[in-house]
């Protein structure tokens, strides 16, 4: 087998570990992450529920996501498992994702709330923070995908230089 031929086949295997270590690691990242999504307006919040354990992550993490960003119409809070605020935060743009503080064990609630009669579709999410071990992963799996990629264009670029040489 040529060259071409086997840095071709190294660089799709390469592709493929990282596409399966990227699909692993999100499900990891994942795993505990309470999701919802819905239409909110002045009448209707919607509210995500979650089981935290304080003993296995002191930090948590939410995520909301409106689909047609209309500033200062949506804001979230995050209730502990006493209803008692602990964090909140204005939609300032149409991703946000903030961190608060993991005290008690039990269950903690998204309330993602609009001041608009409007309706507005939101996607939210609350869980515990991934420690650098997952995160890791994700990193990992990026890498082994560049490098499979800069192996097919290396591959290709051979296989170029040797066809020249050989007209």
């Amino acid at each position: 087998m040529q060259k071409a031929g086997i840095i071709l086949v190294v660089s799709c295997a390469l592709i493929v570990i990282g596409l399966i270590l990227l699909a692993v690691g999100n499900q990891i990242i994942l795993e505990g992450v309470f999701q919802g999504n819905g239409i909110v307006n002045s009448n209707q919040d919607l509210i995500i529920s979650g089981e935290f354990d304080a003993e296995s992550s002191s930090v948590g993490v939410f995520a909301v996501q409106m689909m047609e960003f209309k500033e200062n119409t949506i804001s979230a809070k995050v209730l502990d498992p006493f209803d008692i605020e602990i964090a909140s935060k204005k939609l300032d743009a149409e991703t946000i994702e903030e961190e608060f503080d993991i005290f008690d064990t039990g269950v903690y609630k998204l309330i993602i709330q609009s001041n608009s009669d409007d309706d507005v579709q939101v996607f939210g999410a609350i869980g515990p923070l991934p420690d650098a071990g997952k995160k890791s992963l994700s990193f990992v799996s990026a890498y082994v995908l560049i490098i499979g990629m800069v192996g097919l264009v290396g591959s290709a670029i051979y296989r170029v230089k040797n066809r020249k040489k050989s007209i």
